[in-house]
C-alpha cells in the first residue's frame, strides 16, 4: 500500500510541478472538519512571551533540565519502570512507523497533516513525535486539541521525546501524558532563576481523563518509561533522547546513551536538536566531554541515521563518516510555523555536496512563499516573486541543479533580485525576518491558514535488510490529502 502511494506521490510533488507544491489549490482539504474550533495562541502576546521566558532564563542562568530530568528519572524508576528504558511494542521482524516533528500548535496547520498521515500510516505499528508535542509551553492542559483530537483516528501507539517548547512547563505535562507520571515534589531553590523560573502548571485531571477517552481504543494505549527510551525490534533499535533546551544531555542520560548504543542490532537516533541542519553541525552537548554526534559516529554503534525536530521543515544530509554513510535528517515539519529553507546557502558541510543534500519546501517555494507573505502584508508589491521566479532566483544563487524544471520564459531582473536579497536569499545586513526571529515575534503578522502549507511527515519501513525513509508532504489541498506528494526518499541497508 505504501509503495503505491509513494510512486504516486513521486509523480504529483514539488518536486515535479508547480502544482504538485500547492501553489494552484482550487479545493481545500477536509482538514477544516477536524479542528474543533478557531482557537490558537499568538506568539505576539506579551502573555505567551512570559510563559516562554524559560527559553531566555536559560540562556542567561543556565539550564536547569539535566537536574530536573534526573529528578523524574529517579521518581520513574522508584515507580518500578525498566530500569533500561526499554519499549517493546511487540513488533517483528518487518513492519513500519510514523514519525512527526514538532506538530502542537492546534492550527490549521497541524490539522491538515492529519488526513496524509492515516493515510499513509494506516498499518503501521506505532508513531514517534520528535521535539515540541505542545506549543507554546507544553502545558498538560492544552494537550486535548493539539495531541489527543488531532490523532483520535490513528489505531496504533504514539511516543514521543520531549522538545524545548515541551521543557517550559518543567516537563510536567509531557510526563503525565506519555508516562503516566505524576507530578514532581516541590523542591526549595534560590536566585534570580528561581524567582522567575516558570513553573509546571496544575494539571486539570478530570479534563485529562476526558481528552484521553479521544485515544481511548486498547490498540493505541502506551506508557513509555521516561523522556528518553529505546524502541526494540529484532532489525532495529530506536534510540530517542531529550536534549532538554538548550540541547545538551546530563551525565546520567549520557551514561544511559553509551550503554544503550553497544547493542549490536544497527540503529537510528532521534533527538530534539538536529546534528546538521541549515549547512552547519550542531553536535550536541554530552556532560562529563563529548558529544551525541560522537556516540553516533562510532562505527562499534551501527547508527545509520539520525534525525531531530526543532527546525520546521525538512532537510537531509547524507554524511559519508568512513566507509559508511550516515543519514543526518531535520524533520519538523508536522504541525508549527514553517521556517525557510531559502536562506540556506549552496550545501557543503561534511563534504556532502549540493545536489545529494535535500529539503523541503524546495527553496524556491520557500522564497515564493515568504515573498508573497511579506508583499500582502507590507502592501510592498514589489516584494511578490511568483514561484517560477523564486525558482529562478534560487537555481542562479545556488548553482545548482534545478530540483523542477525552470521556466525559460522568466528574465531575472533587478527588482526581482532585491526583493530576494531583503528576503534573506542572501546574506546582507538588513532583511526581513524570516527565520526563528519570525517564528517567535512575528509570525502574528501572518495568520497562515490557507494552502499551501508545506508540511510533511516520515514513513519508516524496516525489513531486516533495509530501512527506507519516506518525506510525505501535506499541502492542505485535497487532492493531496488522497494521494499525499513524496517529497524524498532514501534506502538503507542495514546488514
Amino acid at each position: 500500500m505504501v509503495e503505491v502511494a509513494a510512486e504516486r506521490g513521486k509523480r504529483s510533488s514539488s518536486r515535479t510541478s508547480e502544482e504538485g507544491a500547492g501553489w494552484r489549490c482550487q479545493q481545500i482539504g477536509s482538514y477544516k472538519g477536524l479542528r474543533p474550533n478557531t482557537d490558537t495562541f499568538s506568539w505576539f502576546h506579551p502573555r505567551t512571551l512570559w510563559r516562554s521566558r524559560n527559553e531566555i532564563l536559560a540562556g542567561l542562568f543556565g539550564d536547569p533540565s539535566g537536574e530536573v530530568r534526573r529528578r523524574w528519572v529517579e521518581a520513574q524508576r522508584a515507580r518500578g519502570v525498566d530500569g533500561d528504558f526499554r519499549i517493546r511494542p511487540g513488533v517483528g521482524k518487518s513492519f513500519s512507523f510514523l514519525l512527526l516533528g514538532d506538530p502542537g500548535e492546534g492550527d490549521d496547520s497541524q490539522y491538515a497533516v492529519v488526513p496524509g498521515m492515516l493515510h499513509v500510516g494506516a498499518d503501521t505499528s506505532f508513531a514517534v513525535i520528535a521535539s515540541d508535542v505542545v506549543y507554546p509551553t507544553g502545558a498538560g492542559n492544552e494537550y486535548c486539541d493539539k495531541f489527543f483530537r488531532p490523532y483520535k483516528d490513528y489505531q496504533a501507539p504514539v511516543y514521543a521525546i520531549p522538545g524545548n517548547h515541551d521543557w517550559y512547563d518543567g516537563l510536567g505535562g509531557f510526563m503525565r501524558v506519555f508516562c503516566d507520571a505524576p507530578p514532581l515534589k516541590p523542591r526549595p531553590d534560590r536566585g534570580l532563576r528561581a524567582l522567575l523560573w516558570r513553573k509546571s502548571e496544575r494539571i486539570d485531571e478530570q479534563a485529562l481523563a476526558e481528552a484521553r477517552k479521544l485515544r481511548g481504543a486498547p490498540s493505541q494505549q502506551a506508557v513509555q518509561p521516561a523522556p528518553y527510551w529505546a524502541i526494540e525490534s529484532e532489525s532495529l533499535l530506536i534510540v530517542g533522547v531529550d536534549t532538554g533546551i538548550k540541547g545538551a544531555i546530563d551525565a546520567e542520560q549520557t551514561a544511559w546513551l553509551r550503554r544503550t548504543s553497544l547493542d549490536p542490532r544497527p540503529k537510528i537516533l532521534i533527538t530534539g536538536k538536529p546534528i546538521y541542519t541549515r549547512d552547519v553541525h550542531k553536535p550536541s552537548a554530552l556532560e562529563g566531554g563529548g558529544t551525541i554526534d560522537d556516540i553516533v559516529r562510532d562505527p562499534a554503534h551501527r547508527y545509520v541515521a539520525a534525525i531531530g525536530g526543532d527546525v520546521h521543515n525538512y532537510q537531509r544530509y547524507p554524511v559519508r563518516v568512513g566507509d559508511r554513510v550516515i543519514q543526518y535528517i531535520v524533520s519538523g515539519g508536522a504541525g508549527a510555523f514553517m521556517h525557510a529553507t531559502h536562506t540556506i546557502g549552496r550545501v557543503g558541510v561534511a563534504g556532502v555536496h549540493e545536489d545529494d543534500f535535500k529539503c523541503y519546501p524546495l527553496r524556491g517555494d520557500s522564497l515564493s512563499f515568504y515573498s508573497q507573505l511579506y508583499a500582502k502584508r507590507l502592501r510592498m508589491r514589489w516584494l511578490f516573486l511568483t514561484p517560477a521566479e523564486a525558482a529562478c532566483i534560487m537555481a542562479d544563487r545556488i548553482k545548482n541543479t534545478p530540483v523542477r524544471q525552470i521556466d525559460p520564459a522568466v528574465t531575472i531582473t533587478r527588482r526581482m533580485r532585491w526583493a530576494a536579497r531583503v528576503l534573506g536569499a542572501w546574506p546582507m545586513p538588513f532583511r526581513l525576518p524570516v527565520g526563528s526571529v519570525f517564528h517567535r515575534y512575528l509570525s502574528e503578522l501572518s495568520d497562515w491558514d490557507t494552502p499551501p502549507f508545506f508540511k510533511s511527515f516520515l514513513h519508516l519501513e524496516v525489513t531486516p535488510s533495509q530501512l527506507t525513509i519516506r518525506c510525505f508532504a501535506a499541502t492542505g489541498c485535497l487532492p493531496q490529502e488522497l494521494d499525499p506528494p513524496l517529497e524524498d526518499e532514501v534506502s538503507i541497508s542495514l546488514l
